[in-house]
């Protein structure tokens, strides 16, 4: 089987790091942005099976990161956020931006692990 890749975007280098170990050591292949500009940098020369995006960062928010790619009418990989926003009108944007789920910060490791898998088998 053919290692899924994933890109991580937060704005948290903690998270940042603990999410890329935690899909690396569950067999992932894993790249990392920081920011928004990063990501939509990262995928205009790389392909990604998922996104796991952050909502709140500096800048380009991870809702702006879809809408970017929609706009460019690029092939959007499986959408999870994963962010410390738990609001009703967020979970209602990550729908309409057609996320696969949306889990608030923290979550446990098969938590997270569930939702990739269900992402990515959809």
């Amino acid at each position: 089987m053919d290692s899924k890749s994933v890109l991580i975007v937060d704005d948290e280098p903690d998270t940042l790091g603990l999410i890329e170990l935690t899909l690396q050591t569950a067999g992932y292949q894993v790249a990392t942005a920081v920011n928004g500009d990063q990501a939509l940098g990262l995928l205009e020369t790389e392909t990604f099976d998922l996104l796991l995006l952050d909502i709140m960062m500096p800048g380009k928010t991870g809702f702006d990161i879809v809408r970017e790619l929609q706009a460019r009418e690029k092939q959007i990989p499986a959408i999870i956020f994963l962010t410390a926003k738990n609001q009703t009108e967020d979970r209602e944007i990550s729908e309409s931006l057609g996320a696969a789920a949306f889990l608030k910060k923290p979550t446990t490791r098969g938590d997270l692990l569930d939702a990739i898998e269900l992402a990515l088998n959809s």
